[in-house]
């Protein structure tokens, strides 16, 4: 929670939205750098897909990490394995994502490598939850 606030506070002292939403940005390639190896060569590519497949998804940290809102709201996120002492890195969708099939769907994909037909997927998953 004290991560969430002190990006709050950070986020209501910037200037203007394009100045808000480049810092937005280069808080996110930030927190990319720091992770290790095997986790940042996942979010390096994750985070290549989402921008390129869902322009409109404006990149952020959320709660420290990687997530990509619209409208403000944060519709997918990427969790590195090493931050929450995990076997695999994840990319998940929050409950504004229009992911959903039936009466249950997934919400969270597990990643350990990022292949072709990974990207391929998460293409697919990030257009739809836009919508």
């Amino acid at each position: 929670m004290k991560e969430r606030a002190k990006e709050v506070q950070a986020a209501t002292r910037r200037g203007s939205t394009v100045q808000k939403a480049a810092e937005a940005e280069r808080g996110v390639l930030e927190k990319i750098a720091e992770m290790n190896e095997a986790d940042r060569a996942i979010a390096e590519r994750v985070h290549a897909v989402i921008t390129a497949s869902a322009p409109r998804l404006e990149p952020r940290l959320w709660y420290g990490m990687p997530a990509y809102a619209l409208d403000g709201t944060v519709v997918c996120f990427f969790q590195s394995a090493a931050k929450f002492k995990a076997r695999y890195a994840t990319l998940g969708f929050s409950d504004q994502a229009r992911l959903d099939d039936g009466a249950m769907w997934a919400a969270g994909f597990a990643i350990t490598e990022v292949s072709a037909d990974v990207e391929r997927r998460i293409e697919h998953l990030v257009t739809k939850a836009v919508g």
